[in-house]
């Protein structure tokens, strides 16, 4: 543990020289020359924040940041190899993703319409309006090029994905709510993202509706339906796989995720850090209104932190398989390549704030039983 620790210690002190380099040598005008110095700056980085409990939860996200710098600095590498274009792997690495989020549900996943009907209704009608909403009127005051705007309206009519289960369960909200709005909301992506699409992204970019529902059930039902039947089938019988999934889905995302930035690249150095405030406005009104929406209506604390976090992630590996059938993954797959990374820092920091903030109505029941209990003495 010692020798652990001490390794994450000269990591981040590494880290902070490899800082000190890259400021210096900008200083100096030598802004190409960087590169290696920032992907070290980032890989370090990833390495010692484990050091600390509390954030090392964001280890994962800044590896992605190390990956997509790499991106930024030597965007050939992938594009494409020995004449293969790597952007075609996105889909299949999408399918082994949905594939894996298959094989870790059940039936059970969707009970929760029939337990908490008021609470899915109320997920769903959020995570199907105010995303899209919020992304249509972003697209148009930024004044984006047309299939940038179409991006960004693109990743809002997304749904929900697995990141969301994980940011509920550590933000110590309504898990197995978490788990029924991502399934519903899923199944419901092959009819919804489409409609809302056209209804809202047409002005941008020519939607075929149908074609693109068929695109996602390819994508996100068919696999989702065979792990399904993996889990109903092979349910313990091949613990290797139940393992691998986890990192072979954190490993899928980050390449597709590179795989979009190098695509992007120029795109990116035009418009990058407007994109990178769009995408932060548009994740933080999604929990805001998401989580103030669930209140509005009447849900408890925990049903409210559910919603919140499911409003405001989005997957979006979807979104971006969805733009790379599209023809446009270098253009409309920007906003998703960079709202994935930058949910993930939001919803860790809000489920770390939340999970040290008592639930006011669990707070207000243990009082009542310790009234009751003295008056009963």
């Amino acid at each position: 543990m010692k020798e652990t620790n001490k390794l994450y210690t000269v990591a981040l002190v590494a880290a902070l020289v490899c800082l000190a380099v890259v400021l210096g040598m900008l200083a100096m005008g030598y802004r190409t020359e960087v590169g290696p110095f920032c992907i070290l700056f980032f890989i370090l980085l990833a390495i010692g924040v484990r050091k600390f409990p509390a954030i090392k939860g964001f280890s994962y996200t800044i590896s992605i940041f190390a990956a997509v710098t790499v991106a930024m600095f030597y965007p050939a590498y992938f594009v494409e190899l020995n004449g293969f274009q790597l952007k075609t792997l996105i889909v299949p690495l999408l399918q082994i993703i949905m594939f894996g989020m298959g094989t870790a549900m059940s039936l059970n996943d969707f009970a929760g319409v029939i337990k908490m009907p008021k609470a899915v209704m109320v997920g769903l009608i959020c995570q199907f309006s105010i995303m899209p909403g919020i992304g249509f009127i972003l697209a148009n005051v930024f004044d984006f090029p047309p299939e940038i705007a179409a991006g960004i309206i693109l990743i809002g009519s997304a749904p929900s994905g697995l990141a969301s289960n994980v940011m509920s369960y550590l933000a110590n909200a309504n898990l197995a709510l978490s788990v029924t709005i991502t399934a519903i909301a899923t199944l419901l992506a092959p009819v919804m993202t489409p409609l809302l699409m056209k209804l809202l992204a047409g002005e941008f970019v020519a939607v075929d509706v149908w074609a693109m529902m068929w695109d996602i059930v390819k994508m996100v039902i068919i696999p989702i339906g065979a792990g399904l039947l993996f889990n109903k089938l092979l349910s313990g019988k091949a613990k290797w796989l139940d393992d691998a999934m986890p990192l072979v889905s954190m490993i899928g995302i980050a390449f597709i995720i590179t795989i979009i930035t190098a695509a992007g690249r120029d795109s990116l150095l035009a418009i990058g850090l407007v994109l990178i405030l769009v995408a932060f406005i548009h994740n933080t009104c999604g929990y805001l209104l998401g989580y103030w929406f669930s209140r509005l209506v009447g849900l408890d604390e925990r049903s409210c932190r559910t919603v919140a976090i499911e409003v405001g992630m989005q997957n979006g590996g979807l979104a971006s398989a969805i733009a790379l059938q599209m023809g446009k993954v270098a253009t409309v797959g920007l906003a998703p390549a960079i709202f994935g990374p930058l949910m993930n820092i939001t919803g860790s920091s809000l489920a770390t704030w939340w999970r040290g903030k008592p639930i006011k109505e669990e707070v207000d029941e243990k009082k009542d039983v310790v009234k009751e209990k003295k008056i009963t003495t």
